[in-house]
C-alpha cells in the first residue's frame, strides 16, 4: 500500500483516531473500528443521496447525454 505523508500538521480529529488505532490489541478490534467507520460515512451518503430527486425525464436526458469532450 502506498501512503502519502500529508505537509499540514494533523487536527484533532486524526490524533484521536491514531491514539484509537495505537491502543487497539488485536486485528479483530481494527476491523470493528474500521466496520463502525464506514457505517457512519455508508449513513451520511445515504442521508445526503435520500434528498436527491429526479424525474423520470430528467434520467432518460442524463442516461442519454454524451458528455465526452469530442476529438478535434
Amino acid at each position: 500500500m502506498n501512503v502519502t505523508v500529508a505537509k499540514t500538521p494533523l487536527n484533532e480529529t486524526q490524533i484521536f483516531l491514531l491514539q484509537a488505532f495505537a491502543r487497539m490489541k488485536s486485528e479483530e478490534e481494527k476491523m470493528d473500528i474500521q466496520a463502525m467507520l464506514l457505517d457512519y460515512y455508508r449513513k451520511k451518503v445515504d442521508s445526503e443521496a435520500s434528498k436527491i430527486s429526479f424525474s423520470n425525464e430528467e434520467i432518460e436526458e442524463i442516461l442519454n447525454s454524451h458528455y465526452r469532450t469530442p476529438y478535434q
